[in-house]
Order: C-alpha cells, then structure tokens, then sequence
C-alpha cells in the first residue's frame, strides 16, 4: 500500500508528458481517417480541461507572488522558498492522474464518448451536480480528511508529504501523493458522472465543475484572504458554505481542525471548526490597511532586457527559483511582455519584487521599472533618477534601515553613484549603498597570492581606480588601460608615493600579452582577448559579462557572494546567480545592515575600507562563490 505513495511516472522528469501523448494521437488520427468524431472530441475536451485546470494554478501562482498586490493581505507572512517549491515540482502530478482516468471512463463506456449527445447547457444537471457534490462529496472528503489525520500511519506515509510545505501556495493544492489524488478523483469524479448517467449532463457542467473544482482547491491555498469580511458578516450563511484562505491556513498551521473540502458546515456538524477561523479572517481584512512590517534592508533592482523579465516569480515561479537562462518557451511571450515594459515605462513605479529574511531582518527587493537600454537612452536619466529618488525617499519614510544600489541604479554618469542623491537630501535616515567596496573586495580576493603584474581595463572606473590603487599598495604591477594621461595621473597621485610607480598607463592590448591576469572592467572583443597569453584567467566586473571565446584560458563570473546558509524564504534566483547567490553589490548592502553602519557608500570607493567590509561578511557568513578565493 505504501508504493501509493510515489507516482508511477516520478522517475521520467518533464518527459511525463509524453503520457498525454495517446490522447492528442487519438485526436489527429480520428479526425484523420474515422468519420465518427466522437471519440476524438471526448480526448480534445479531456486535453482542454487539462490544460485550463493547469492554467488555473498558474494564475492563481501570479496573483499570490504579485507582492505589490497582495503584501498586505498574506495570512501566513513568511516566504516559500527553494526547497517547498522543488518538493512541489511536480504538483501537476493530478492533471495527468485524472486524464488517464477520464481517458479509461471514456474508452469503457461508449455511452458516455458521445458528446455530441450532450447539449451545451441543462439547468437540472446544475441542481443535480450541487445535490451530488453537497451530499456526498463534501462528506466523504470530510471523514477521509479527517480519518487520515487521526490515523498516523496514514499520515506519516501519505499526507503528511503534502503538510510539508510550510507556506500555503496555490500549487500546495495539487502536491500530494497518488493515494490522495485517486481519493480526490472519486470526489470529485461522482458528481460529474453521476449527473451524466442521470440524462441531465452538459458540457457546461463538465468544464465549469472540473474548473471549479481545481479553482476552490487553490483558493483555500493561496494564503491570500482575498474575502471581505463584511460579507460575512452581512450574509452569516455563507461561513457555513464556503471556506476561506484564513480557514484553510489554519489547517495547515494546527492540522487537528478545519478538515472540510469547501464547505465549513461539515467541520461544524463534526466539531472539528477552529474557533478563531473567522476571528483571524477579519483581522486580517482589518490590518490589510495598515502598514505592515518594514523591511530593515531593501535591494533596488531594474530588469536587465525583455526576455529575462519573465524570469520573476509572478511569471513562472519554478523557472525564477533557477538561474536565469533563455528558454524557448518564453519566445511566444516577448510581445506581451514588451508590451508591458512599455507600460511601465509610462505608468509604473518601483514595486515590491521579492523578500526573505536573515536572522529577523526582513530583506525585500524592489524593482524599478525600467530596462538596461533605457539606462543609455539621454532622455530617459532624468526619468530613471526620479523612480530612483522616489523609492529612496519611500524607504526613508517608512524606516528602512539601509536601501542598495543595483548595477546600473548606481552608473556614475547616472548619479554619480548614488551622490545626487545623498547631497540632494542630506538628511536622510535611509543609508544609501553602492555597495562597490565589497564587489571590490570580491575580485580583489579571487586574485591568487603571488601574482605581481595584471592587466586591467576599465581602470579608470570606480571599481577600476579601487582595484588599481588596492594592489599597487601591495606590491602588483598593474598595467591600467586607459587613452586618457589625465585621468591615470588623478588615480596614480592617489597612490602612496613609493607605490606610485607600480601603476603603468598602457594604451593598446598588446602591452598584456606575457600578463595572465586579466582584470576586465570593459567589454573584450575576440581579437582584444587573443592578444591574452595561454593560461590566462579573466577576473571581470563588466556588465554583461564577456563572452568565453578563448578555449585555453578560464573565465571568472560576475562577482557575487553567498548568502548565510540562516536565510530564510529565498524562492528565487537573481538574475544568473546560483540559488542562494546574490550579486557583490546586493551583499555589500545587507553587510552594511547587519553592521549597523551609519554612514553612506556611495561616490568613490574607500580602498581603506575594502578589508573591512570583507572580513565584516566573512564574520556574518557570507562567502564567496568563487574557487580563486584567497
């Protein structure tokens, strides 16, 4: 009895749905070369219904994850992270389960294939079906539900997979094991068939009751109180006919009451009701005005194009919880997202994209809306530095302790690195982040000891002047590649003046070609690369990343940290980064916030700080991603 428990298809992975194969098969061969239509339709109405059930969740998924919508109303506040959302990988394990059935009903009993039979609508199979669902679904799924929580065998070896995730989620509803999903096939199937084999069903019964179905299952998990309470209290009645997303929270949370499948007065007839199910629900509903809990650390992002804005958690939650690469599915999907980038250009503010917290600090990312070509584009920077401006000034309101700079948030040409903002408003509570000094440090510790000459484009950038100065001070010859003599000799009288002559302007990339140590802060075409000795290894802090066209010479990734292995409620991945991995710039910001530092980072880098702040995130335990590092 406990092989229920795994289903039949878990080892096949995404090739699990070749098993909906044979009904697509039957389709195209019916239509092809039998002139009887019915057998074909039933299989066409079987995949139709298949996929709205799996489209149900999936907006169900987009609203629950659309945080800027929804924050205020969450019922359990904390976030679902990596591990619920691989255990709930396969949460459409059900729609293939029910197909089969539906396909072997079919097949069994030809007086059932024959849709044509069936009219559009029958008013009498509505009463029928709510008659069937009310007397004898809802029950046995009470006293099933109810009898597996009491047994513990049961539990422990069925239900208990699904009570696993501890944040309700609309996929939640459909992870479960086989046992309890052919259970949930009777339920919710007898109703169905039983307004057939009555003469009164119809084909609006068929998909409205299936979608219906799935659509109350994911309600009740979207741990979002979506019902007002006024409505229950103007209309008492319907606490007892329908249950709330607060109701089925409360399961979840104490799992001894609250048992029923929609309907609570089947909990009240079997004393199992949670006294304070509806207490709680308007609470919630009352709070939802009220501010909520303010983030300590924010994190302002912006999207980087088009194609890789769809890697967010209120677009597919699987594929952001992986590090982003281009799929051939997203491709239908650029024009409708173009759109929207469009209209957020025009309408849209920095919203809330994603949170979790380390050690009771609450860290959220924002999203500015706006794109990495719009940042090029001299007509949009005064409009970029207002949602910017803005979102800082939000934060300093509400009390947040510390707001980041992301990548091109903080482009000097832009802001100066966040400087027009911080001498725009002197006396801002918020501290303002670049966060460089630890992206910095991160290069700057991949570099192994014993190297004394490297090459460095961009050198005369922020993170270039840094890195320059850093190592010169330790003794590395640096070939800094610059045109401007100017602008070397302002970095090189930074330099302690017996260190000076370790900073070497070079003009062409040929001057590196015995350094294998390359520092990239530029973009290197191929023929720039090939000018590299064998063996070399790019470290690189340029935006996006050069391409790996050398074969024999390694390259570095961007630089990034790993978050505390005590985080909690991560559920997604930023941007390519592994899961747990953030960008340098976002880890130098939450270091700043665990040290409490009250000053601003922002402008030039502070190279006597650079040693600081990276011992500072090796003592909270951030670490590096890299095998380079020192």
């Amino acid at each position: 009895m406990v092989t229920l428990s795994v289903w039949p298809w878990e080892s096949y992975g995404n090739l699990k749905y070749l098993l909906y194969a044979p009904l697509a098969a039957q389709v195209v061969y019916s239509w092809t070369y039998e002139q009887d239509y019915s057998r074909a339709l039933w299989c066409l109405h079987i995949l139709i219904i298949c996929g709205l059930k799996g489209l149900v969740h999936v907006l169900w998924s987009v609203y629950n994850n659309m945080l800027w919508v929804t924050r205020t109303l969450r019922i359990n506040p904390n976030g679902v992270d990596v591990q619920q959302i691989d255990h709930e990988w396969h949460w459409d394990n059900y729609i293939i389960l029910q197909a089969i059935i539906a396909s072997m009903i079919c097949y069994m009993s030809p007086s059932l294939i024959m849709m044509n039979s069936i009219p559009l609508w029958n008013t009498k199979g509505l009463i029928a079906l709510i008659v069937i669902h009310v007397t004898f679904s809802e029950p046995l799924y009470y006293y099933l539900h109810r009898s597996i929580h009491r047994n513990n065998y049961l539990f422990r070896h069925y239900h208990s997979f699904h009570h696993l995730s501890p944040v309700p989620h609309p996929m939640t509803a459909g992870n479960a094991t086989l046992l309890e999903n052919l259970i949930l096939c009777v339920v919710a199937g007898v109703p169905l068939i039983g307004s057939c084999l009555l003469g009164v069903g119809s084909t609006s019964l068929i998909y409205g009751y299936a979608i219906m179905f799935d659509f109350l299952r994911c309600l009740g998990h979207c741990n979002v109180e979506i019902f007002s309470h006024k409505l229950f209290e103007t209309l008492p009645i319907l606490r007892y006919l329908i249950y709330t997303p607060t109701y089925h929270t409360l399961h979840h949370q104490e799992m001894g009451t609250n048992f029923c499948l929609f309907m609570p007065l089947f909990d009240v007839l079997g004393n199992t009701l949670n006294s304070n199910s509806w207490e709680l629900q308007k609470k919630i509903r009352l709070a939802s005005g009220e501010r909520k809990r303010v983030p300590e650390f924010v994190f302002l992002a912006h999207g980087v194009d088009v194609m890789s804005a769809m890697h967010a958690p209120f677009v597919f939650r699987s594929f952001a919880s992986m590090p982003y690469t281009t799929r051939l599915f997203l491709l239908p999907m650029w024009p409708f997202t173009f759109m929207v980038m469009l209209g957020m250009w025009v309408w849209s503010k920095a919203f809330l994209f994603s949170f979790y917290t380390l050690r009771n600090n609450l860290c959220q990312t924002w999203g500015v809306p706006r794109f990495g070509f719009q940042y090029f584009l001299p007509f949009a920077t005064q409009g970029i530095n207002d949602q910017i401006e803005a979102a800082i000034l939000r934060a300093d309101k509400i009390g947040v302790k510390v707001i980041s700079l992301a990548a091109l948030n903080k482009n000097e040409a832009l802001n100066g690195g966040g400087t027009l903002f911080v001498n725009k408003h002197p006396d801002l509570r918020v501290r303002v982040v670049h966060g460089n000094t630890l992206t910095a440090a991160v290069i700057l510790n991949e570099i192994p000891k014993g190297v004394e000459e490297v090459f460095l484009t961009g050198a005369t950038s922020k993170l270039g002047r840094a890195i320059a100065l850093y190592l010169c001070r330790r003794g590395v010859r640096v070939l800094m590649l610059t045109m401007s003599i100017e602008r070397f000799q302002k970095i090189q009288k930074e330099a302690p003046a017996e260190f000076q002559n370790y900073l070497v302007q070079v003009t062409k990339y040929n001057a590196a070609q015995n350094c294998k140590t390359w520092i990239v802060g530029k973009w290197l075409t191929p023929r720039e690369q090939s000018w590299a000795p064998a063996g070399t290894h790019f470290h690189q802090f340029v935006v996006p990343p050069i391409l790996k066209f050398r074969r024999n010479c390694t390259y570095g990734d961007l630089a990034a940290m790993r978050l505390p292995k005590d985080v909690q409620g991560l559920g997604t991945c930023e941007y390519t980064m592994e899961r747990g991995v953030v960008h340098a710039c976002h880890a130098g910001g939450v270091v700043h916030m665990l040290e409490g530092w009250k000053h601003h980072e922002v402008g030039a880098i502070d190279v006597d700080r650079i040693d600081l702040v990276w011992e500072a995130a090796m003592r909270h335990g951030l670490s590096s991603v890299s095998s380079l590092t020192n």
